[in-house]
């Protein structure tokens, strides 16, 4: 027999050096994430310990040292001799050391091994000192690893100067000094082990000052409660606390808070209202912590794509984290966890637009507040209105609309006007805005984010009459001309008409209000689509194209309409030109591109030749009119 491994037995031979490159390069956000790791290993290990003891310290030191060098140590349960071996010997294996005292791994926020190993991506050489709580005549153990694989392990004298715990001490490789810098530690502390249930200190230079040069300082990094669960006077000072913790942490000045709770998740914590708009389809990053160790700062998907206006910061003990500890498994558990966050900023956006009508109290803040809410976020409300008919309802009570009348509510132009009639490009409601508003119509701009789709889903709801602005509806409250003053002008129309016919534009001559606006450009959305189809079919000589012809009889109409103001002294003294004066074409072109530019439209290569061409014609006429012969005494 021998004892020398088989060819199938042989362990591989890993490169430590590319392992530590994988994780810092694919695993990890950087090397930043060290310090995490090392204040993991130390939570673990009090958590350990206070299995056994319950009124065992809890406490992480952290000290940078001159020459780039960091030295980390925890009061926790600490490491034998065989311990440290059966841990040590293999990096990130499992130990039994768990089920000795007691634990199973879902009590622990990271892994032994892994957490040293990260240690890598800063140091080239990383030394543990430890002593076992557990078995106090333990002697201590000191353990040495390096970057290229190897290790010492050896034993301590059983007297030597080792507090019960552990220490891990780093010197900082040539290009990664700054990790291991005094601020920077500091910094990553309070940024990953803020809400810690452990005292989390680290050793802070103090001013220089006479008799005390060199003095130092422990600086507590990490809160004794989570800020939502702390106990306050009162609501107010709770309020108050909860916005300046906001502001410390995110950045920002809360409107509002929303208290969240999921306790099949073992979750808790506040979103925040935004004081600012976000645009539609920024998303929604949140901080989130795992056992009260940052997991990360821009976790995504926590809350539904409606509750952009909100930042959340949570903690939880059972939603498991993914491989890099920097974001959260997808799973059944946190799919229902969604679903309940979602169910609580909901219900609280409800009570704040159901406040915002006046018909109850605000959810915990003032009426102003309230108010500054639903105007700051009202695309948000719009959005989830898209597809929740409660808040549709409140929407339509609340929020305010552009209309022809000015900004009112939905609701306001159903009761002032029996039914609610929109555009739902922007361009469409510039171009019909001034007539229809001298008429007395009353029309919805519904051409911004969301509000096509909410006056659609509105349409289908019971109480309401909701429907698109079609060409007709404006071209029939307009006044038509006299037959005496059609017959007058016929001529001129129908040269009018040949103008504007290769634009696929049709001609109409109405008198309304104001007289100012010379002309006004029509466009109907089904006869566009009847023309689209004609023109499909027209192309396609397949089986397709036959199918499309059937859609599509009959002759059909242009898609816009030029209807020109017969009150408007410009045209009217258009209309009195001979029919086959090249100043009427122009004078016709002109309207046409005036029109496109009042409906908001950019001009086009097309629309700017006809401008040009317009205008040279109109520059040529003028130019070339014979001057008055001036007035003699005899005339006079």
């Amino acid at each position: 027999m021998t004892d020398e491994p088989t060819a199938a037995g042989r362990a591989f031979q890993v490169d430590l050096r590319g392992v530590v490159d994988l994780l810092a390069r694919h695993l990890y956000s950087g090397p930043r994430v060290y310090l995490r790791e090392l204040l993991q290993n130390g939570v673990d290990a009090i958590t350990a310990r206070r299995a056994h003891d319950a009124d065992a310290p809890a406490r992480v030191r952290l000290r940078p040292g001159p020459g780039a060098t960091l030295e980390v140590t925890d009061t926790g349960v600490g490491l034998t001799p065989a311990q440290a071996e059966e841990l040590l010997a293999t990096v990130g294996r499992s130990s039994k050391r768990d089920l000795d005292l007691g634990l199973g791994r879902e009590e622990f926020l990271g892994q032994f091994g892994i957490g040293l190993l990260s240690a890598f991506m800063v140091a080239d050489e990383i030394e543990l000192v430890s002593r076992s709580a557990t078995e106090p005549d333990a002697p201590p153990v000191r353990w040495v690893g390096y970057a290229d694989g190897r290790y010492d392990l050896s034993v301590l004298p059983a007297d030597a100067d080792v507090p019960v715990g552990s220490t891990v001490r780093l010197r900082a490789r040539r290009d990664a000094e700054h990790w291991l810098a005094a601020d920077t530690v500091v910094g990553l502390a309070q940024e990953f082990g803020g809400l810690l249930p452990v005292d989390v200190s680290v050793e802070v230079p103090l001013p220089d000052l006479p008799g005390a040069e060199g003095a130092t300082a422990w600086r507590r990094v990490s809160e004794p409660s989570l800020p939502w669960a702390a106990t306050y006077p009162d609501e107010a000072a709770r309020t108050a606390a909860l916005a300046a913790y906001c502001e410390r942490t995110l950045g920002f000045t809360p409107l509002a808070h929303i208290d969240l709770s999921v306790p099949l998740a073992g979750l808790s914590g506040v979103a925040f209202v935004l004081p600012t708009a976000v645009p539609p389809g920024a998303g929604s990053r949140h901080r989130v912590y795992l056992k009260r160790m940052l997991l990360g700062t821009h976790v995504d998907d926590l809350l539904p794509e409606w509750a952009f206006f909100v930042r959340c910061v949570v903690d939880t003990s059972v939603l498991r984290p993914t491989a890099s500890r920097e974001q959260l498994y997808d799973d059944e558990t946190l799919l229902a966890t969604q679903e309940v966050l979602a169910a609580q900023v909901r219900h609280w956006t409800v009570a704040a637009l159901t406040a915002s009508s006046g018909s109850s109290d605000g959810p915990g803040a003032s009426a102003e507040t309230i108010r500054r809410i639903v105007s700051t976020h009202h695309l948000a409300l719009r959005s989830l209105a898209v597809t929740d008919d409660e808040v549709l309802e409140l929407v339509a009570q609340v929020l305010p609309f552009e209309t022809t009348d000015g900004t009112t509510t939905l609701a306001q132009v159903r009761d002032h006007v029996g039914e609610v009639v929109y555009t739902s490009r922007v361009e469409d409601f510039r171009r019909v805005a001034p007539v229809a508003r001298a008429q007395g119509m009353t029309v919805v701009n519904a051409g911004y984010v969301y509000d096509d789709e909410v006056l659609a889903r509105l349409a289908r709801r019971p109480g309401w009459r909701v429907r698109q602005l079609m060409a007709d509806d404006v071209a029939q409250v307009l006044t038509p001309i006299e037959p005496h003053r059609e017959l007058e002008v016929l001529d001129q129309l129908r040269a009018a008409q040949a103008v504007v016919q290769p634009l696929d534009c049709g001609l109409l001559v109405r008198r309304f209000e104001p007289a100012e606006v010379p002309a006004v450009l029509l466009h109907d959305r089904d006869r566009e689509h009847a023309a689209d189809v004609l023109r499909t079919a027209a192309e396609r000589q397949d089986l397709w194209g036959g199918v499309l012809a059937g859609f599509a009889t009959g002759e059909q109409e242009p898609a816009r309409r030029l209807v020109v103001n017969d009150e408007n002294p410009t045209v009217r003294r258009l209309l009195a030109a001979d029919p086959a004066d090249p100043v009427l074409a122009a004078g016709v072109r002109s309207l046409y591109v005036t029109a496109v530019l009042l409906a908001g439209e950019p001009l086009r290569q097309r629309e700017a030749e006809l401008m040009n061409d317009a205008m040279s014609v109109l520059l040529e006429a003028g130019l070339t009119r014979p001057a008055p012969e001036p007035e003699t005494q005899e005339d006079a």
